[in-house]
């Protein structure tokens, strides 16, 4: 309780992540087994307004004299996940409420070999590195609207650097889903099995 007293912005960050599913619940709850369309379609457009709420929380804290530190590099890096990779998760949740509730194709599931299955991990990896990039500029903006490099020198050295955090999860990323997919296949061609 300690921690979230002294990081409202943690607080917000939360906040602003049960928001996002509470609108993609309540949207698609509307939208299918509620047969309010508008309503639904209006709650799904909506959830992009936490993105800009935690990122006016977060300049806000920082205009008020607040020092950047772990959780503004948080709040980077969840608004830059939230963006890249929102509107595909809303398309997915979609396409099952429409198959469960409006009689809808079952969505097909990407396959667990083969080509479709390494276009897939490229896309979502091509996510990541956009997620990645936008976080790193939301930190440049939030510096450059602080003002005082001081203020702000926690978001880009030291424990709390954000842009070596970043780079390891895109790196991460890119090993366990396109190279593995690439050394899987491989496996696959040196053992002669079906690349499926």
């Amino acid at each position: 309780m300690r921690f979230l007293l002294d990081n409202p912005l943690f607080a917000v960050i939360a906040l602003c992540e049960i928001g996002f599913w509470v609108l993609l619940g309540a949207g698609l709850v509307a939208r299918y087994p509620l047969r309010l369309r508008r309503t639904g379609a209006a709650l799904l457009v909506a959830t992009p307004i936490v993105d800009l709420v935690l990122l006016a929380a977060t300049v806000l804290d920082l205009r008020r004299g607040g020092e950047a530190g772990l959780v503004h590099g948080l709040g980077a890096a969840y608004l830059g996940f939230s963006v890249a990779f929102g509107p595909s998760l809303i398309r997915w949740a979609d396409r099952w409420f429409a198959y469960r509730f409006a009689d809808g194709p079952r969505p097909v599931r990407v396959p667990k070999r083969g080509p479709e299955r390494a276009r897939h991990e490229w896309r979502e990896w091509g996510k990541c590195v956009m997620a990645c990039g936008i976080g790193v500029a939301v930190l440049a903006v939030l510096s450059f609207v602080v003002g005082t490099p001081e203020r702000t020198t926690a978001l880009w050295s030291g424990w709390y650097a954000w842009i070596p955090k970043l780079g390891a999860v895109t790196a991460i990323w890119f090993a366990t889903g396109p190279l593995w997919t690439l050394l899987d296949r491989g496996e696959q061609a040196v053992m002669g099995t079906p690349g499926g």
